[in-house]
């Protein structure tokens, strides 16, 4: 299943975008279990995000945006993760809405 890049708004209606710290990541896996159209584990053990294309991104910090129907289980991931390590962020101005630095 291919996602597009039809992201989530958050509540002033701005798009979402998650990126995962690979430095915290444990690789227990429980990101690509809520949401394996966005995370996946690599060859290294550790979690990653995908493009809407299924494409790996392993650069640092890389994003991709959140696609509407996934929100819930990519913000269940942000909760669940043991790493603290999943940040989910306001596009336009970068405030992380969920995740270990959300306010």
């Amino acid at each position: 299943m291919t996602v597009r890049h039809q992201a989530e708004t958050g509540s002033e209606g701005d798009p979402l975008e998650v990126w995962i710290d690979q430095d915290l990541c444990t690789g227990d896996g429980i990101c690509a279990q809520y949401a394996p159209e966005v995370f996946e584990l690599d060859i290294d053990g550790l979690a990653y995000v995908k493009s809407g294309d299924d494409e790996l991104l392993q650069a640092p910090g890389a994003t991709t945006p959140v696609p509407l129907p996934l929100l819930r289980d990519v913000v269940d991931s942000a909760k669940e993760c043991p790493g603290d390590c999943i940040h989910v962020r306001r596009v336009s101005d970068g405030v992380e809405v969920y995740g270990p630095e959300a306010a």
